[in-house]
């Protein structure tokens, strides 16, 4: 069994054709992805069918949703031992993401986990968004080298 077969079926998903071939693309991403560039990358899939294979993997927890600022949401398939967007121990599974300003690549932070707050009164915390925002290091790097030719 290959390893989008084996993530579907630990979440509970019916491995279909089409779910693994979207799950696999998204798999390929090193860094949190759109709606769209998913849709470039597989152009031959309905958008439709890609939102609704968004939407399924979202409820089960198989991937999770970014708002990191951009205008769109990103996404990022969640690792084997991740329970964020559970009932209960979710808010202790989040972590950090960060945006770079000059390519727009959201990229996990999986080692960094988002603090929670204590709220006064009868506050509820339902989700946190911890988006860090800078200069990426393929960004920096880029820069530091055309600073250094002229």
């Amino acid at each position: 069994m290959d390893k989008a077969t084996a993530l579907l079926e630990h979440r509970g998903i019916k491995p279909t054709a089409i779910r693994i071939l979207v799950l696999r693309e998204m798999m390929e991403c090193h860094e949190a992805f759109s709606m769209q560039s998913l849709e470039e990358r597989l152009d031959t899939v309905d958008k439709s069918t890609i939102y609704r294979c968004i939407t399924l993997f979202l409820t089960h927890h198989l991937i999770h949703a970014i708002d990191d600022g951009s205008g769109s949401f990103k996404y990022a398939v969640c690792r084997h031992d991740c329970h964020c967007g559970e009932e209960g121990e979710h808010l202790d599974d989040l972590h950090a993401h960060f945006y770079c300003e000059r390519c727009h690549r959201t990229t996990c932070l999986s080692s960094i986990h988002v603090p929670v707050v204590a709220l006064p009164g009868h506050f509820e915390i339902h989700d946190i968004n911890y988006v860090l925002k800078g200069i990426c290091p393929s960004c920096s790097s880029q820069q530091e080298g055309h600073l250094s030719t002229n």
